[in-house]
């Protein structure tokens, strides 16, 4: 499909999702740090589980420099109800121990001056940020420009025809940020997670309540295979 009819099709998809879910809007300030932190807790886990382990962390440790050089089986023994704990327990204290050392200080506020190529790129110099994680700290708390891809985004992208059948989700990051304008991405990002836990699930999706459907290339397909 031409460029032209994909940010049709896209802004017409996030008008009626708006119609169905309402206006999101970014509400207060999010520290940068405390969003990288509960990001990478949420990865390949529910959103549920992922702060229930934030909050363990929090109720712990003080301030994130009692982290620092705080036993990785430790921290990974308070999280364990978000999953993958050991990972994620690491790369935590990586993050936190990377920031310290380039900046002398446990504090992400600076890349709030910097373009968000620049705090992107600064983003992912630590192990186990990935663009998910870069592109929900860049648009959360930083206010940037970034379409970040969850599972949810990826799956309904793809059966809307908005990406390709094959397109990661790192590149489904760049072509979605291009469909519509930077100042929708927050609504858009937001609206389309919410469709695909009550109306496109990864298994039985609802088509028959769908109101997207007239755009949907799933279902075209599946219509024309009965």
């Amino acid at each position: 499909m031409p460029r032209k009819s994909l940010n049709d099709k896209a802004r017409a998809i996030d008008q009626v999702l708006t119609r169905i879910y309402g206006k999101k809007e970014i509400e207060g300030e999010e520290d940068p740090l405390d969003t990288l932190i509960e990001t990478i807790l949420s990865q390949n886990t529910t959103d549920k589980n992922s702060h229930r382990s934030y909050l363990a962390l929090k109720r712990k440790y003080g301030s994130w420099d009692q982290l620092l050089d705080e036993d990785p089986v430790k921290v990974a023994g308070i999280i364990r109800s978000g999953g993958l704990a050991d990972i994620k327990a690491e790369r935590i204290i990586g993050a936190l121990r990377f920031v310290k050392e380039k900046t002398g200080k446990l504090d992400l506020g600076f890349l709030k001056s910097m373009s968000s190529s620049e705090a992107e790129a600064w983003l992912a110099q630590m192990k186990g940020v990935g663009p998910k994680t870069r592109g929900i700290v860049l648009l959360f708390s930083l206010r940037m420009p970034a379409f970040p891809v969850d599972t949810h985004i990826h799956r309904v992208t793809r059966r809307l025809g908005l990406i390709g059948p094959k397109v990661t989700r790192e590149k489904a990051q760049a072509e979605l940020a291009r469909l519509v304008s930077s100042k929708d991405f927050y609504n858009f990002h937001i609206n389309i997670i919410e469709h695909g836990r009550a109306v496109c699930r990864a298994r039985n999706p609802r088509c028959d309540v769908c109101r997207v459907s007239g755009y949907c290339d799933y279902l075209r397909s599946l219509e024309r295979a009965r």
